[in-house]
Formats: C-alpha cells, sequence, structure tokens
C-alpha cells in the first residue's frame, strides 16, 4: 500500500509539474485570467495587499525548503527518495494559487505597440527553451523530484550530483535566474499588479541566488569559492573579460581570412 502512495505521489507531482508551467507561461503571458480570480475578488483587501501576499508565500516558502536546516527537519516526515517530489509539490501549489487568485489591474505604467511589442514578445517566448536549458544543465530531473523517486522506484541509490559548469554556466552562476527575471519584465503591458509582481519577484530572485550560493558553498568548499571568484552571478563584467578573450583569439584567423575587395550589397 505504502509503495503505491509513493509512485502515485512520484507521477503526480510530475504531471502537477507540467501544468503548472503550462498555466505559468500563461499568466506571464498575459494571455488567460485567473480560474479563481472571481473569487479572489471579494476579498475584504486592497488588490495590492492581496496581490502582495500572493507574490511572497510562493518566494518564502520556495528558498525556505531549500534550507539545510530544513530539510534536515522534515526528514522525519518526508523520506529522502520523496523530498524532491516534496518540495516540487509544494512550490508548483503556492504558484497556481498565485497564479490562479491573482487580481488584475487595467492601469498600466507602459504599453507597447507595433513593433516594440512584436520584439517583447519574441524575446520572451525564446527565453523559454533558454530557461528549459539551464535548468537541463544541473540536472531538471533532480529539481522535479524525478531521479531520487526514480531510483526510488527501481530499488537503487541516486546517481550524485557533481559539480561540472558547463555551457551557460561557464559565462554566469545563474542563468535560471536570469531567464525568470527576464520573463517577468519583458511584458509590453506593465499593469500596476504585474509592477507589484515584478518588483516582488525581482528581489526575491537577488535574494534568491545569494542564497543559492551560500548552500553550494557549504556543500562544494573551495571549488565553488574559486568559481564564484571566476564568474559573475549574473551578466557583469566577467562575461565581457571572456567575450574580449575569445575575440583576441579569434582575430588572428579572422585576419587570415580571403579578402574579397569587390563591392557587395547588405543583402547579399
Amino acid at each position: 500500500m505504502l509503495r503505491a502512495v509513493g509512485i502515485l505521489f512520484g507521477l503526480a507531482t510530475q504531471a502537477l509539474f507540467l501544468w503548472t508551467v503550462v498555466r505559468l507561461f500563461l499568466f506571464l503571458a498575459g494571455a488567460s485570467q485567473g480560474l479563481l480570480m472571481p473569487w479572489s475578488s471579494g476579498v475584504r483587501l486592497p488588490w495590492y495587499a492581496w496581490d502582495i501576499l500572493l507574490a511572497v508565500q510562493f518566494a518564502v516558502p520556495h528558498s525556505w525548503l531549500l534550507l539545510p536546516g530544513t530539510r534536515q527537519r522534515l526528514q522525519c516526515l518526508v523520506p529522502a527518495p520523496f523530498y524532491g517530489c516534496f518540495f516540487c509539490s509544494v512550490t508548483c501549489l503556492c504558484l497556481l494559487a498565485t497564479i490562479e487568485l491573482w487580481q488584475r489591474q487595467s492601469a498600466a505604467l507602459w504599453r507597447l505597440d507595433g513593433t516594440p511589442a512584436a520584439l517583447v514578445r519574441a524575446v520572451f517566448l525564446a527565453l523559454w527553451p533558454a530557461l528549459i536549458y539551464s535548468l537541463s544543465l544541473t540536472g531538471l530531473a533532480y529539481q522535479t523530484g524525478w531521479t531520487p523517486w526514480w531510483a526510488w522506484l527501481r530499488g537503487r541509490l541516486p546517481p550524485p550530483r557533481q559539480f561540472r559548469p558547463r555551457g551557460a554556466y561557464r559565462l554566469i552562476r545563474h542563468p535560471v535566474y536570469l531567464c525568470f527575471l527576464g520573463l517577468i519584465w519583458l511584458t509590453p503591458s506593465m499593469t500596476l499588479d504585474r509592477a507589484v509582481l515584478t518588483a516582488i519577484w525581482t528581489a526575491y530572485i537577488f535574494i534568491g541566488s545569494s542564497l543559492k550560493d551560500r548552500r553550494l558553498l557549504r556543500f562544494i568548499g573551495e571549488p565553488y569559492r574559486q568559481y564564484q571568484a571566476r564568474v559573475a552571478g549574473f551578466l557583469g563584467s566577467g562575461v565581457l573579460v571572456r567575450f574580449g578573450r575569445w575575440f583576441q583569439q579569434a582575430r588572428p584567423v579572422i585576419s587570415k581570412l580571403p579578402h574579397d575587395p569587390r563591392p557587395r550589397a547588405f543583402d547579399s
């Protein structure tokens, strides 16, 4: 019976994660109203106070459950193979509460039309595969709880997570946070409620990235300290330095390319 419950919990977590991704995409794209918004409109709170509570109630549990001390205290209630699924489920439920109960406002700080709006939407869409790519570099299946749960199902120990910066993590330490930052800022219409969400979640992203650095420094130690010293957290001087080094290395190759003196049109 307990094994059946564990199997259902793992499968339900993955389904919940996929549904949350769909709802988050529609929510940030402004293409869908919250399913429970009519109920939330009857709450006896100003809209901004209600929306602030919703934005904070996602950010706080998400970071709190990742603290090593929190995980140790919850081990007696949540076995290690299921903690990833538990964390993913709580995160998704808090995020869905924010999405479905959010109170929208029509007044806007800015509205873009025409080509600027199309460009913003295009970059917004491009950030989603970039986000998935960044998550995959550190083990998306670990973050949804699938890897430890799948190992439990097969009666094996989960493979250890290794610290091997690759891909985007060679340029910045927090590509996932950077992508998410772009998703909440890139909107053709910055309404007042979206501004509240953007402000709170922007603060959460920078605080959360700092907490992540501290966690990884605790678990990994000196190799991560050296990685911190070498790679910027977000876009910064580290990226520019790396681009400059690449350009200096590429200059001799570029200078040896055959030169065609004939004039060419820009569209050739």
